[in-house]
């Protein structure tokens, strides 16, 4: 039996005690892999990966080693979450690598979106072997697979070089959720005990705000972004708005505004939301009025150089979700 394909009898993961049933089987096979070697996982602070390292902790303890990389693209206050629950919470065996310089540095100038892509996940790629290879006895790679990426790749190889590192730092994978769909990673999350504002996190591409701060990244525009992402998903979670994804973006052109009694020259900055059911398509949302008025008012006096707050109504087709 091919154990990538899920069998057609294996239930939906959708309450808490088939989730339990579901991690006390995985423990279980992941004990019965792993033995005493140890396990390398790239903890990324999204669903997947989370809810792998803090499954793999149950199951091997200290025997996983994390290895977090903030390349400066991340979401407001989402590194300083994946260090206060795995390294303070769950007491993990977390390396954290503060590499945004590094990056920042390397994107300085660069305004075309995939040469940014690939600078990012090239660079990534970089660090994680720089850290894998400062570490002694790894004879696995965790990987947060789950069965969509299957699907779609039409299977997933016994052994393989994950994200590109060099051949000679070839694992043997453990993917202990390969075989779930992303609401029931969601469910299992839940039952592991990790935080909702981390089970429900929304999908955020890999380059990170890197392809939201369009055109070549600076540090205040990026810093604009940043600030202006957090005010918009505090808002929308108090108004308990129900929308897949929701972000902003910083264009590299500036607008004509007042501030002060004086002519500015700031940034705009655009809302996108969209509900989609399989991300070929989406539909855009109505927001409430007051809510895009009290976003609105927050961004202009909260974020610094920002004059203009706008609301991107258009659906894929014809615009993708992402700017870039």
């Amino acid at each position: 039996m091919n154990n990538n394909i899920r069998p057609a009898d294996m239930k939906r993961i959708n309450t808490p005690q088939l989730a339990e049933a579901f991690i006390a089987e995985q423990v279980a096979q992941v004990q019965a892999q792993v033995g005493g070697k140890k396990v390398l996982l790239a903890l990324s602070g999204g669903v997947d990966s989370s809810v792998v390292a803090a499954l793999l902790i149950k199951a091997i303890g200290k025997q996983l080693v994390c290895v977090h990389v903030n390349h400066g693209l991340m979401r407001k206050g989402e590194s300083e979450q994946v260090i206060e629950v795995f390294k303070n919470q769950l007491d993990a065996n977390l390396i954290y690598v503060d590499a945004t310089d590094r990056f920042l540095d390397l994107l300085a100038g660069v305004d075309e979106p995939e040469r940014k892509r690939k600078i990012i996940g090239g660079e990534f790629i970089k660090v994680f072997d720089e850290e894998a290879r400062k570490l002694e006895g790894i004879s696995f790679l965790a990987q947060g697979t789950i069965y969509p990426d299957i699907l779609e790749s039409d299977g997933v190889k016994a052994h393989h070089n994950v994200g590109g590192l060099p051949e000679d730092m070839e694992f043997e994978l453990v993917e202990p959720v390969k075989l779930l769909f992303k609401d029931e990673v969601r469910v299992v999350g839940r039952a592991l005990g990790l935080p909702e504002s981390m089970v429900e996190r929304q999908p955020f591409p890999g380059p990170g705000l890197g392809v939201r701060c369009l055109g070549a990244i600076t540090r205040d525009r990026l810093a604009a972004l940043r600030e202006s992402d957090a005010i918009l998903r505090e808002e929308f979670g108090k108004a308990g708005l129900k929308v897949w994804q929701f972000f902003t973006v910083v264009p590299d052109f500036r607008s004509t505004g007042v501030r002060d009694g004086k002519r500015a020259f700031d940034w705009p900055v655009i809302i996108r939301a969209v509900n989609t059911v399989d991300a070929m398509t989406a539909t855009v949302p109505e927001i409430p009025w007051a809510v895009l008025q009290t976003i609105t008012g927050r961004i202009l006096a909260e974020v610094p150089g920002v004059c203009r707050v706008l609301y991107d109504l258009t659906p894929k087709p014809v615009g993708t979700i992402e700017w870039e």
